[in-house]
């Protein structure tokens, strides 16, 4: 009698740890929801100056004055002032998913052997209005990153990531609002780079904090402006608590956020 209890006891025993274990893995490495859509941000509402750049169009038929049609243009005489000169006016820009990429770089100990975790994405959208004249009146809008997109070089700890960390089926996007810009002024000249800093609040899952990235920006052309941007963040600030997992151990405290990105004409 005593035999039969204590087998079905180890059946029941055994049972209980088959569904704990396919609780834990659904719980820490199940599937997560894809991402719902392309990302994209909020449109930056920018001074009524602002314009487009030029594009290329095909030239109107010309039509052969006459008299009749085009009186002749009076001679100008000393006392003219000159024609002015146009006025700069800000340029709203995208970023170009296609040649961006956001990131993630933290520390971990894996098997004993350290290993510095990047995970990337270039699901990233913003919009930044800036005028070549007068880099004192840029503006930067809402940064949006879509979080079920990174991705590390482990399918398991991609998981990981987004059940118990960023729990993305609920937290689906990273944002970052900038409220200031300090360091950044006078005219843009191709080629030359500019290294400012951008102050905004950064929201991780439904914390949000002030952070300052360090920016550098290099005009390439009026057409195209690329540049990069980093900023390290405690975990424990944002509630990023990393579970156990087998194998893994010393996972680091900061970590850091960067971007590389391309800005182009919307």
């Amino acid at each position: 009698m005593n035999r039969t209890v204590m087998l079905i006891a180890a059946v029941v025993l055994v049972v209980m740890a088959l569904a704990g274990g396919i609780w834990l893995y659904d719980f820490v490495l199940g599937e997560t929801e894809a991402a719902s859509a392309p990302v994209s941000a909020p449109t930056l509402a920018i001074a009524a100056s602002a314009t487009s750049l030029p594009t290329t169009t095909t030239a109107p038929t010309q039509v052969e004055p006459t008299e009749a049609t085009v009186p002749e243009a009076p001679a100008a005489t000393e006392s003219d002032p000159p024609a002015a000169a146009p006025q700069g006016s800000a340029v709203n820009y995208q970023i170009s998913q296609e040649e961006s990429q956001v990131r993630f770089v933290i520390y971990e100990e894996l098997r004993g052997q350290p290993k510095d975790v990047i995970g990337v994405s270039n699901q990233v959208a913003g919009q930044a209005a800036v005028d070549l004249n007068d880099l004192s009146t840029a503006q930067i809008g809402e940064i949006v990153i879509n979080a079920r997109t990174l991705e590390t070089d482990d399918s398991r700890r991609n998981q990981a990531i987004r059940n118990r960390i960023l729990f993305t089926d609920q937290y689906e996007f990273i944002n970052f609002k900038p409220t200031q810009i300090t360091g950044l002024s006078g005219n843009a000249a191709p080629g030359q780079s500019y290294t400012f800093q951008v102050t905004g609040d950064l929201t991780i899952k439904d914390v949000t904090q002030p952070v300052t990235f360090d920016v550098t920006v290099m005009v390439e052309s009026p057409e195209r402006l690329v540049g990069s941007a980093k900023v390290t963040i405690v975990r424990s600030d944002f509630n990023l608590s990393v579970p156990s997992v087998p194998f893994v151990a010393n996972v680091g405290e900061t970590m850091a956020l960067e971007t590389d990105f391309v800005l182009t004409p919307s």
